[in-house]
Order: structure tokens, then C-alpha cells, then sequence
């Protein structure tokens, strides 16, 4: 059995829904079955149901936010995690931690392969890296997965945000010096199950295929929709934020390829499909 923690966001959300679409035997669980925040509420549920196997999605996500509340943040994403690894060693169960490209500092342009020096240069990607750090440390059968840029049908994402304010204004300004790749969860999903069935355990970065800016990103989501839309590039000095951005959020795929994984597939592909999900366009 399999037991899949936050699936009211957007990743668990459609891990849940592939392990439905397999016929897979599991549980998934939100904060009322497992508290991140207290050793009790972390552990419990896991001790008591003994899943083989948990793919950890649940976290404190609200990036600026965690800078005014570093300390959940951190008892959330770190010492939760912790927690968690914990009780899978107890009862013996395989785990999939889901990190995030934040766990870098964004130096340079080239794309960070899986043991490239951590430098996390905000609370979030410090939470996230004290989670890694304790799943590694705490098991042997892990799997710790970075992902970047997320967006899904359930829950709040770039691609949404966009959406809603192209209905209301026809210029928006929009960073361009930060790079990366978009994560549609619909994409994700099958392979971090495909993952936690097999033993192939470690490191691995999983986003779409190719890089962007947010300003590239956004300037692809009304293209597909069909809205003329000016998106005026601007760099993230002219848009700052609680928590400071790495420019450079390219992640290398090696990882997957040496494992034989199959990569997502690219990432306008991914805006297209998410957009027919959603109802935003006609297949």
C-alpha cells in the first residue's frame, strides 16, 4: 500500500489520481490525518497503517510568505520531513521526498546536476534542503525528487494567475532573467509512481522539457489561448520580492536518463494540455 501525504495541492492531487487511474491499493492523507507540525501528528498515521511505500507532497509552499513565518516553514518542510523519514524507517517503507530547484543558490546558466553545491538563498529553499538533508541521513530506500515552476489543475499556479489577469488588462510586466523549466503535475505524477515501484533509489530532477523565462512562460500561455497580450520584460530587480529568486533554476535530467526514467515531455506541450484540462481551450 501506498500512502501519498497533501493531496489537496496540486502534485498530490494528481498522484492520487494516477494510482486511481492503475487500480493501485492506497491512502492519501491532508493535515487532519498527518500534522507536519508536532512528532505525534507526523508519525502516528504512519506507524499505525504501515504503508510499503510514501510519496511525501505535502509542504509549506508559500514562498514569500515563509520569510515572515520562517519558523513553521521550517518545522514544516524540515523537521516534519524528518519526522516522516522517521516513521518510514520504523515500519520499513520506501519513501519519495518531492524538493525543489530553490535548494540552489542560481548562480551561472548552466543546468545544476543532481550533487551541485546547495545554496539555498531563501527560507523555502532552506526548509526544503533541512527535509532533504534528513531523508538522506534517515533512510536507505529514498528517492528525492526537485522539481521547479509547478503548476497543476488543482490549486493556485503561474499559469492561472495569468490567465486571470489577461482577462482585465492587455500589458502586464513580467521577470524575464530568471530561467527554468515548468512542472505540470499531470506529467509528474506517472513517474514519481513509476518510481516508487522500482528500487532504482536516489537523486533525481524531474521538470518539463526545455527552459524559459517567466516572461517567456507567460508570453506561451496567451499564444495558446489566443490573447494579445503585451508582456513587457523587466528584470527581478524592478519586481522584489519578500524572498529573493535564483536567476538560474535550470536542472539537469541526467539523473533520469541514467536511471532509465523517461523524461517529461516539453514544456508547451504541457501549458497546451493543462489548458484543454482546464477548459481554457478546445482540444
Amino acid at each position: 500500500m501506498i500512502l501519498v501525504t497533501g493531496i489537496t495541492g496540486q502534485l498530490g492531487h494528481d498522484v492520487v489520481k494516477e494510482l486511481e487511474r492503475r487500480g493501485e491499493d492506497f491512502i492519501g492523507t491532508t493535515r487532519n490525518e498527518i500534522d507536519l507540525t508536532t512528532e505525534e501528528g507526523a508519525k502516528s498515521f504512519i506507524l499505525e497503517k504501515k504503508p510499503e511505500a510514501v510519496i511525501h507532497c505535502a509542504a509549506y509552499t508559500a514562498v514569500d510568505k515563509a520569510e515572515e513565518e520562517a519558523e513553521l516553514a521550517l518545522t514544516v518542510n524540515g523537521m516534519g520531513t524528518r519526522r516522516i523519514a522517521e516513521a518510514c524507517r520504523e515500519v520499513g517503507a520506501k519513501m519519495l521526498y518531492v524538493s525543489t530547484d530553490y535548494v540552489f543558490g542560481g548562480e551561472g546558466s548552466e543546468p545544476y546536476e543532481i550533487h551541485d553545491e546547495k545554496n539555498p538563498i531563501n527560507i523555502y529553499g532552506t526548509s526544503k534542503l533541512l527535509g532533504e538533508n534528513s531523508v538522506a541521513a534517515i533512510l536507505r530506500d529514498y528517492f528525492i525528487v526537485r522539481i521547479s515552476w509547478v503548476f497543476g489543475a488543482n490549486g493556485k499556479n503561474f499559469v492561472k494567475t495569468m490567465l486571470e489577469l489577461g482577462k482585465r488588462r492587455r500589458k502586464l510586466q513580467i521577470v524575464d532573467d530568471q530561467i527554468g523549466s515548468p512542472t505540470y503535475t499531470a506529467d509528474l505524477a506517472p513517474l514519481l509512481v513509476d518510481m516508487i515501484h522500482s528500487d532504482k533509489f536516489g537523486i533525481y530532477h524531474a521538470t518539463n522539457e526545455g527552459f524559459c523565462s517567466w516572461a517567456e512562460f507567460a508570453e506561451e500561455i496567451f499564444k495558446q489561448v489566443g490573447k494579445k497580450i503585451n508582456v513587457e520584460k523587466i528584470p527581478s530587480a524592478d519586481y522584489p520580492t519578500p524572498a529573493k529568486r535564483p536567476l538560474n533554476s535550470r536542472l539537469s535530467k541526467k539523473s533520469l536518463d541514467d536511471a532509465g526514467f523517461n523524461r517529461l515531455p516539453e514544456w508547451q506541450d504541457a501549458v497546451r494540455r493543462f489548458l484543454i484540462e482546464t477548459g481554457s481551450i478546445k482540444k
